[in-house]
Parts: structure tokens; sequence; C-alpha cells
């Protein structure tokens, strides 16, 4: 899955310098499933507090799936996203996303949800396909 990327935006591109806010609308209209998925994190993580927010839920299809990984994938727009929104993202599987504040006080817990035994932890035969 690619980004529908305006032909303004391109030009930008083109010409050097780009508009961060104009890219993270191009993400925002190009991926959908995964902006409102990160979106819908960071809310939860406003509204809960606590040490980070995670969705546990698989995409309903390949499509929505897709977007998840275009956008956590990516350096350019899982950088972009997480300056937009102000927290630090995080990807296991092919649907596990989580959010945690800039703040130190999450680095211990993004340390283990990050780490090759948080991997191994979050693994089932159900998504050995995903």
């Amino acid at each position: 899955m690619s980004l529908d990327v305006p032909p303004a935006l391109l030009e930008q591109a083109e010409r050097g310098e780009v508009d961060e806010a104009a890219f993270v609308d191009c993400v925002r209209t190009s991926l959908p499933y995964a902006w409102e998925m990160v979106s819908s994190l960071v809310a939860q993580l406003k509204v809960d507090g606590g040490e980070f927010a995670d969705n546990q839920t698989p995409p309903p299809d390949e499509q929505h799936r897709g977007q998840l990984l275009r956008a956590l994938a990516s350096d350019a727009i899982r950088g972009a996203l997480e300056r937009h929104f102000g927290v630090r993202l995080a990807f296991q599987n092919c649907h596990r996303v989580a959010v945690f504040p800039l703040d130190a006080s999450a680095d211990d817990r993004l340390s283990r949800f990050t780490s090759i035994r948080g991997q191994l932890l979050n693994q089932s035969p159900e998504l050995r396909d995903c």
C-alpha cells in the first residue's frame, strides 16, 4: 500500500523541503485505518494514563493490515506520526500497535515491549500467517 500523494505535495518534494503537516495529512487520508488506530490509542493513553496503550485486535482484512504495516514500517511515516501525536510508537506482529508517552516514565515498559522476550511472548498460532 502506497500513499496517495497529492500533486502539490509531490511538487514540494521535487523542489526540496516538504511541509510536514501536509505529509501528515497525506498519511491520514491515504492510510485511514492506521491513522484511526494510532489516534484512538493516543486518546486512550491520555484518558486512561498509564505506561502505554495498545491494540490487540487483528485488522478486519488484509487491506487494513497493509495500512498498519506501511505506516509502522516506514521510518518517515512512523516518525511523522510520532512527532504529530507526541508519542513513541511500538509494533509487534501484524497488528499490535502500542503508543508510549515521550517522557522517561515509560522507558522500562517500552524496553520490555520491544524486547526479544516481549516479541516471543506475543506469539500465537493464530498469528503465524498474519
